[in-house]
Parts: C-alpha cells; structure tokens; sequence
C-alpha cells in the first residue's frame, strides 16, 4: 500500500530503514580491551595499534612544528615591519631638519644679512673713494713668440745611450 502524504492525528508514523545491518558489522574495527589487572610492561600491544599510536603521534608533532614555524615567521615579519616604521620615521625627521636648512640658507644669502655679519662678526667696512687706487698698464703686448727652438731630450737608457754614441763617433 503506497504511503500516504498526509497524516491525520497527533501520533507520527514509524519509519522503516532502508538498510540491512549485516553490512554494517563487516567493516567495523575491532574493540581494545582494556586490563586493569595486568601491569603496563606485560601488556602487549598490537602492531595496529602501534602504527595508529606513532601516526597520531607524528601528526601532532607535525602539526605543532608547523605551527611554531608560522608563529616564527610572523614574529620575523613583525619585526621587519617594525624597523621599517622606524627607519621611516627618522627619513620624515631628516626631511624635516632639511626643509628648515634650506630655508635658512635662502635667509642667510640675502645681501643686507651678509653685510651687517661682515661688519659686526669681521669688522669689515665698506670702500672708500681713498683707498681706490688706480693702476696704469702701457699698451704693449707681453706675450713673447719662441724665437728659439727648444729641445727637449728623453731619458734614454744605457743600451740607447750607446747607440747613439757609436752612431755620433761615425758622423
């Protein structure tokens, strides 16, 4: 008889399942047994268990290296990015000293502060029409032409030395 949509009552419907329970026995794995009794050097353990036992283990401690790698790294990052921060704040600070230099070196070129720290700081004063004095130079023309001809003679080594003497003893 096909199963009706509706229900009519407060009672719910039962459920028949769909599967078999002898499948599910096949494929479950087998119980520890646990001995209370028995001192822990004389239990034994089976190879399973050792292997589940060393691949919890190794995955613990994998994960745990891995972990203290990440935590590792990000302290490295934090502090890298915490001596950029400091190396930006000192530029920020040079680039400010460098601005107020600037604009006390366009301050001090100005010819009226030159003045006054000549006259104040060297002692200078400014030139009078006694202290001018005039030179006369005649028209002439001073630059000398080379009448003569100049030779200049290279060091020469010993060998070249007698060459030219034998060659000069000839002539």
């Amino acid at each position: 008889m096909a199963q009706e949509k509706y229900q009519y009552g407060t009672s719910p419907r039962k459920v028949n399942p769909d599967y078999n329970k002898k499948n599910k026995s096949n494929k479950q794995k087998p119980k520890i047994k646990i001995v209370k009794d028995v001192p822990r050097q004389q239990i034994k353990i089976s190879p399973e268990q050792r292997k589940r036992h060393l691949k919890t283990t190794a995955i613990v401690i994998g994960i745990f290296l891995l972990l203290l790698t990440i935590s590792c790294r990000n302290s490295q990052i934090d502090k890298q990015f915490n001596q950029i921060q400091e190396q930006k704040k000192q530029l920020s600070e040079l680039q400010k000293e460098n601005e107020q230099l600037k604009v006390s070196i366009q301050n001090s070129l100005n010819l009226t502060i030159i003045g006054k720290i000549a006259k104040e700081e060297l002692g200078m004063e400014k030139l009078s029409s006694k202290q001018t004095i005039y030179v006369s130079l005649p028209k002439k023309d001073y630059v000398e032409t080379a009448s003569e001809k100049i030779v200049i003679e290279e060091e020469k080594n010993w060998f070249e030395k007698l060459i030219d003497k034998i060659l000069n003893f000839n002539t």
